[in-house]
């Protein structure tokens, strides 16, 4: 019985990822179509580039979606933790792209500790203990390392290395196509995310807390332990996702990216995940990105403002999930009859 239900779901799964890829293919086809150039190698290095940290932040916002909790406070912490990151770099002298890798993820490790403590001291629905934290962290930047805008000629020389410097150079008869560094940690965090859930018994734990927390707890799950790692593991995301937006950008103004958070849940729900827990998926949350970046620089191309941006993108997310919703109707509508025979 578990073993069908187990295949049932992978075979939904694969459904869901395979009309997102069909939705992209189509846009892609739709925008060529109106503007040639949009094939060239180049736009599709962009929009990498430009997918680079909404994929890092949604594969935190994957784990936690899976667990049956939703967190908004992802893009405080990430800002949080690449402005803190400059500042003391900037401070001290020490110029190292590692080092700001490092220090940015132990900043976001540690405000996602917070998170998880407040959750479970004071037995908080994940929304509301996030959507007040995201304040609280904001606040404690901005008192502890001040408003100022930091332009890129205050930069660290190694940040605005390593968002101009490209890893790959491709010469095409239409030009050069650069490939930056940012898709080095992207990808890597994308792998090590897949890992921890599918091939990890903290993974499955996850799953099982996003199904029923209850039955996972009798089963002797340890709980709080994995509720730590889950918002711990976010906060380093985020936290490495705010040296990819610094470098993306070559600026920092400490209150940008407050506020994203939607677009990233969006990506993520319209990759598969359900807002209830216990589904979703690392390929299926990578199209729901690229989708939503490939919009986010290509409505230009077509001769759309990026006005129509969130139109665009509330009109995929609610046919896709309208979608998800039937498919999930008739499979518990399959289970009740097949449990009737």
């Amino acid at each position: 019985m578990s073993r069908l239900r187990n295949s049932r779901l992978g075979t939904f799964v694969g459904r869901q990822e395979s009309v997102l890829l069909l939705i992209l293919l189509a846009y892609g086809l739709l925008v060529g179509t109106v503007n040639p150039t949009f094939y060239k190698l180049d736009n599709l290095f962009q929009i990498i580039r430009a997918s680079a940290g909404t994929m890092i932040l949604a594969m935190g916002a994957l784990v936690v979606l899976a667990s049956g909790g939703i967190d908004v406070s992802f893009t405080a912490v990430a800002i949080f933790g690449g402005y803190a990151t400059v500042r003391i770099m900037m401070a001290s002298g020490i110029d190292n792209i590692l080092f700001a890798f490092a220090l940015s993820g132990i900043f976001g490790m540690v405000l996602g500790a917070t998170n998880a403590l407040v959750i479970h001291r004071f037995r908080l629905q994940t929304l509301i203990a996030t959507l007040g934290t995201q304040s609280i962290f904001v606040g404690v930047m901005t008192l502890i390392f001040g408003t100022k805008f930091v332009p890129v000629g205050d930069m660290p020389d190694s940040i605005v290395w390593f968002g101009t410097e490209p890893m790959l150079t491709l010469t095409m008869p239409g030009g050069a196509a650069r490939l930056t560094w940012f898709v080095v940690p992207m990808i890597l965090m994308i792998v090590l995310t897949w890992f921890l859930l599918n091939r990890t018994l903290i993974g499955r734990t996850v799953y099982a807390m996003g199904s029923s927390r209850e039955a996972t707890e009798r089963a002797g799950a340890a709980l709080w332990k994995t509720q730590a790692f889950i918002y711990m593991y976010v906060g380093m995301l985020a936290g490495f996702m705010g040296i990819v937006y610094t470098a993306h950008v070559r600026s920092l103004n400490p209150i940008s990216l407050v506020g994203d958070e939607l677009f990233v849940i969006a990506a993520v729900v319209l990759g598969g995940a359900k807002l209830t827990g216990g589904v979703g998926t690392v390929s299926g949350t990578v199209l729901g990105v690229l989708i939503i970046t490939t919009l986010q620089t290509t409505l230009i191309l077509i001769g759309l403002s990026s006005s129509w941006m969130r139109f665009f993108v509330g009109g995929i997310l609610l046919i896709s999930v309208s979608i998800m919703a039937i498919r999930t109707n008739r499979e518990n509508l399959r289970n009740l009859i097949f449990h009737s025979e």
